[in-house]
């Protein structure tokens, strides 16, 4: 029996935990902030940033190897993933923008600045990488794909063939 994380492509599994991963340092980095302590405010921010670009990385080889999964569910449902995916698409491409402005500001001393566009930036990014986590849950836990060929679901993902050539 597959492990419940790892039922699913090892890629998609490791951008659900990259999205976790961020939200926590989100968090983390706004708890700081509001308690005066900016080193460590900046540290988690600086991680936050990271975990986000290798998220970036990893999101990018999947669907390049993976290409396009449907969303099966049906119903009521549907409209609720979609209009989280499309909410989450939308606000994600501002994300790297806002992230590399809010840096911009901070190294500058630009603190007013800084602090105005935060209180939109975090929130968004905070929507991004949770709800990344749920477009996960609902792509490939709750309502996974069922095999067209009638094999059964734990063989190899499809690209999988490409990720074990590579490491072995």
């Amino acid at each position: 029996m597959t492990p419940f994380l790892l039922a699913v492509h090892p890629l998609a599994t490791t951008n659900a935990i990259l999205n976790a991963i961020s939200t926590v340092l989100l968090v983390v980095g706004w708890i700081a902030i509001r308690r005066r302590n900016w080193r460590a405010h900046r540290a988690a921010m600086v991680a936050a940033f990271l975990v986000s670009t290798v998220f970036l990385v990893c999101y990018l080889a999947y669907h390049w190897i993976v290409g396009h999964v449907p969303f099966t569910g049906q119903g009521p449902v549907r409209m609720v993933y979609f209009a989280i995916l499309i909410s989450h698409i939308l606000l994600a491409g501002a994300v790297p923008v806002l992230a590399l402005r809010m840096f911009f500001l901070a190294f500058r001393g630009r603190l007013d600045s800084h602090r105005r566009l935060g209180r939109i930036a975090l929130p968004i990014w905070l929507y991004v990488s949770v709800t990344g986590v749920i477009i996960y849950a609902m792509l490939y836990h709750l309502y996974p794909a069922v095999p067209v060929t009638g094999e059964a679901r734990s063989e190899s993902p499809p690209g999988m063939h490409l990720v074990e050539s590579v490491g072995g």
